[in-house]
């Protein structure tokens, strides 16, 4: 059943099927009422011979004789001058005297005086195609719609033409058959009750060829042609092709919206356009369709070309009609229908404006609350004071309105701007910040209630990090203290061992191991104490000017012989001048030289040392650079941290608290030190303040 209800060419089937057969059964229709009308068509060969013809060209003349009845007194009124008015003004008058438009002529070829017609105000009449002459004997009339200079001979000619029909004396005189004596009398007094022509004389002849596009008899004519000739359909036809319309239609309904490989209703593009638009464009369609296939009868074209006219607006409309019910049964199955409609989405969008204003100016909490009231409130007390503004009290009131109103606008912006003042100290580290909450209200005052909390938390929190960061220093100094004592002893008796005559090689080769270790832990030891006094900020320095070109030939001249054991070349790119720093020249010399024991240590062995140092501006700039001997698997951030060496290892000597010192001393100075590491390039920037 899946199956058949995705398949996507049983559908199409469906949709090719049903205007099919729609139109079978509309001609089925069509030739049952036609049978009925005009019987088997098997008699007349034209549709001129048919009762229905004859009906329709007696009922002409007989409304034309009624009407020349009805306004008698009319006549003679109307007069050659009409014959000039322009065709708007002769078809306002036809619609105030429908038919009985005419003008007397001269004419002496007849006693009687000769009315014609001036012109045919409506292109749909039938009697526009019938050539006629009626003469009203009781009031010696003659009335006409042929112009001519010799009526008796026109008289003549209408009773001899083809199709002509003629009453005079009570006698007609036809070619007719369907309006002869008989079924004349029948015709007038079925549907017009008027029992005869008395007191009138009717000549008028019609050629069924002339007949244009624009009128009923034309159509019945078309139709009449059409399915003369060809066998009457079956009469199951009707009840098959309806069966058939009604399964596919069902099928359709059941099937529509479900795609394979889709689960629920599938829409499309067109399901997302608004519901009234797109019935609206579709009904414009089908509605432009009929006016064309109905304009197309008033055009002249033959009719195999009508036919096809009228098929192909036919296919354009059922396409319309059929995507707008597809498109319905789609939305009412993905319950979207009521949502598709453009009045509904603009409807939930006033709604939710209207709810969030409403929630706007009840939630005491939102921002908006206070500004949403004073304005929409501005607006309201601005339209009514404006109403009054034509007296000059009105006007009056209205500035003093708008006055109190921007004076209100500064003190609520006043209020803010303390706000965004605490919120600035706190950013830049000042967390002493205090508002005063009762001189807010609304949601400036819980602003300031939470603000007040922040700054407060911070407060803390900086205590109890300088707390934390004391007690850490203190342990630290602490254990670094009563380590040292040992370790003091330990170091003297390993001297003492290292002056005594030891002949035994291995002991020998213990007391130099106990050495290195011991003297390493002295140095780690004194690392820690002066880490701690550093970030504790524990530390006093003596500013004075010094010569950084000076002091970096003394470090390099104090690492020589370590740099030489490891092949190191130094490449020095120094300034003729002198460079001169204010800075503690102890602490200054204990950066430069953590910087050349780093480099001692990890620079790869055989290459270049690159040292520069020179004035920018109003600093003075010192760089370091090395290729390390290894994979520099770390961040500069990270290799800053304490602790943290760059080989990520435990096999060197290092402590990982040089640069780390090197940085803070830096920092302490006024200078800046940064690290940057580009692939095994180790570089090192350091930055003061230049003296001169």
């Amino acid at each position: 059943m899946e199956n058949i209800r995705e398949s996507i060419l049983l559908k199409f089937l469906c949709y090719i099927l049903i205007p099919i057969m729609i139109f079978i059964l509309a001609i089925s229709i069509i030739d049952v009422s036609i049978t009925s009308q005009y019987g088997e068509m098997e008699g007349p060969e034209e549709y001129a011979e048919t009762e229905e013809f004859g009906m329709e060209y007696l009922a002409t003349l007989i409304h034309d004789i009624r009407n020349i009845k009805k306004d008698k007194s009319q006549l003679g009124k109307v007069t050659e001058e009409t014959t000039s008015k322009t065709y708007e003004e002769t078809s306002e008058m036809a619609n105030e005297t429908p038919y009985d438009n005419y003008s007397e002529i001269e004419d002496e070829s007849y006693d009687y005086p000769v009315y014609y017609e001036i012109s045919n105000y409506n292109n749909t009449r039938i009697s526009q195609y019938i050539n006629y002459i009626i003469i009203d004997k009781e009031n010696k009339n003659m009335f006409t719609n042929i112009k001519s200079n010799n009526y008796p001979e026109e008289i003549n000619k209408l009773k001899t033409e083809k199709t002509n029909w003629s009453y005079q004396d009570g006698n007609i005189m036809t070619n007719i058959n369907t309006i002869n004596q008989e079924s004349a009398k029948y015709i007038t007094s079925s549907y017009y009750s008027v029992d005869n022509f008395e007191g009138y004389e009717v000549y008028s002849n019609i050629d069924p060829s002339t007949l244009s596009y624009s009128n009923s008899l034309y159509v019945q004519q078309t139709v009449y042609n059409i399915f003369k000739g060809h066998e009457n359909l079956p009469t199951y036809l009707i009840p098959l092709s309806t069966i058939s319309i009604i399964v596919m239609i069902v099928y359709l309904i059941w099937a529509t919206g479900h795609e394979r490989g889709k689960e629920g209703i599938a829409l499309n593009s067109i399901d997302k356009i608004s519901y009234e638009i797109i019935s609206i464009v579709i009904m414009f369609v089908i509605g432009m369709m009929m006016s064309f296939a109905l304009a197309s009868i008033e055009t002249q074209i033959p009719q195999k070309i009508l036919v096809s006219v009228f098929l192909l607006c036919y296919l354009i409309g059922y396409a319309c009609l059929a995507v707008w019910v597809s498109t319905t049964i789609r939305r009412l199955k993905a319950k979207q229908f009521i949502r598709s409609f453009l009045t509904y989405k603009v409807c939930r969008w006033i709604k939710i404006m209207v709810e969030k204003i409403f929630r706007r100016v009840t939630d005491k909490e939102n921002t908006n609350r206070k500004v949403t009231i004073i304005y929409w409130g501005f607006v309201a007390i601005s339209i009514i004071l404006a109403c009054f503004i034509w007296s000059g009290i009105g006007f009056l009131i209205l500035i003093a309105f708008w006055i109190w109103a921007y004076y209100k606008l500064l003190q609520y912006n006043k209020k803010i701007q303390k706000i965004n003042e605490a919120l600035r100290n706190i950013y830049e580290g000042n967390p002493n910040v205090k508002l005063n909450e009762e001189e807010l209200e609304g949601t400036l005052k819980i602003m300031a209630k939470y603000i007040n909390d922040i700054a407060g938390g911070f407060t803390n929190a900086i205590e109890q990090s300088l707390k934390s960061e004391r007690l850490k220093t203190e342990l630290i100094t602490n254990v670094s203290h009563d380590i040292k004592t040992p370790l003091t002893s330990i170091i003297n008796y390993v001297d003492l061992l290292k002056k005594e005559d030891i002949q035994n090689a291995q002991i020998e080769q213990y007391i130099a191991v106990l050495d290195k270790k011991s003297q390493r832990l002295k140095k780690l030891i004194e690392d820690l104490v002066e880490a701690s006094k550093v970030s504790s900020g524990n530390v006093k320095l003596n500013m004075e000017v010094i010569n950084v070109k000076e002091l970096l030939n003394q470090t390099v001249g104090e690492f020589e012989d370590k740099l030489e054991k490891k092949n190191l070349k130094i490449e020095m790119d120094l300034p003729n001048e002198n460079v001169l720093i204010k800075a503690d020249n102890r602490y200054l010399y204990r950066v430069i030289e953590n910087v050349f024991s780093n480099i001692s240590k990890y620079a790869l062995e055989g290459s270049r040392v690159y040292i520069k140092l020179e004035k920018q501006k109003e600093e003075v700039y010192l760089e370091f650079k090395n290729i390390s001997k290894d994979k520099l698997n770390i961040s500069a951030e990270e290799l800053m941290q304490r602790f943290v060496r760059g080989d990520k290892s435990r096999y060197t000597e290092g402590s990982g608290l040089g640069l780390s010192i090197a940085e803070s001393l830096t920092e302490l100075q006024g200078g800046k030190f940064k690290i940057d590491i580009d692939g095994d390039l180790f570089k090192v920037e350091i930055k003061w303040k230049s003296e001169r």
